[in-house]
């Protein structure tokens, strides 16, 4: 599967000169919403991460997504999957259980995103999911920043990395995009204007 080109068609793959969450910036930029908007592709998308998921042997009983970037992709390969689909909130700055939903003793669950950077929202559903008593057993998202490494990829982790070595984390592909501080951006010393994704409509 071309999962660069899927992006690129759905127009998920924004080229011109951006600031990321991190304040950094680059050249390129991920918007999976732009991918999930069409059912059919999400669709296709989610069975092939559950394929490589369960080729891995893994059992997962539940999919816990972080909202609001995580739902779709989590609701998506839990359907692939065959298992129940929760998600996590942030409430007052905390992520949160919430809306009825529980996990029980020792359940089996995997946290899923739409696109892991660094993992520190997936971290974050990670220890609500695992203070409540569920077992973390990996993570997985469609598209990996490059920071983690992800099953069978053979990359090493960079140090930003927050996702434990010791759970796999699986994801369809690695977009990895130059990124620079404000103070040596070469598109601003071009004179360049950087903007917030989503910030033009």
């Amino acid at each position: 599967m071309d999962v660069e080109k899927i992006y690129k068609d759905a127009g998920a793959l924004l080229e011109g000169h951006f600031i990321l969450s991190s304040g950094n910036h680059s050249n390129r930029y991920l918007q999976s919403a732009k991918v999930l908007e069409d059912p059919k592709r999400a669709e296709l998308l989610a069975k092939e991460l559950a394929r490589l998921i369960q080729e891995s042997g893994l059992e997962v009983e539940t999919v816990c997504a972080p909202a609001l970037g995580g739902v779709l992709a989590g609701y998506e390969l839990a359907r692939a999957l065959g298992v129940r689909s929760i998600f996590v909130e942030r409430k007052e700055g905390q992520m949160q259980l919430r809306r009825g939903f529980e996990v029980h003793p020792g359940e089996k669950v995997l946290i899923c995103e739409d696109i892991i950077t660094t993992g520190g929202s997936a971290m974050e559903a990670a220890k609500i999911i695992e203070s409540l008593g569920a077992e973390i057993v990996g993570f997985a998202a469609l598209a990996n920043r490059g920071f983690c490494s992800r099953s069978g990829s053979g990359k090493a982790a960079k140090p930003e990395c927050k996702l434990p070595a010791d759970k796999p984390f699986f994801a369809l592909d690695d977009f990895e995009f130059e990124m620079y501080s404000p103070e040596e951006c070469p598109m601003c010393k071009e004179g360049s204007e950087a903007v917030k994704p989503g910030s033009r409509s």
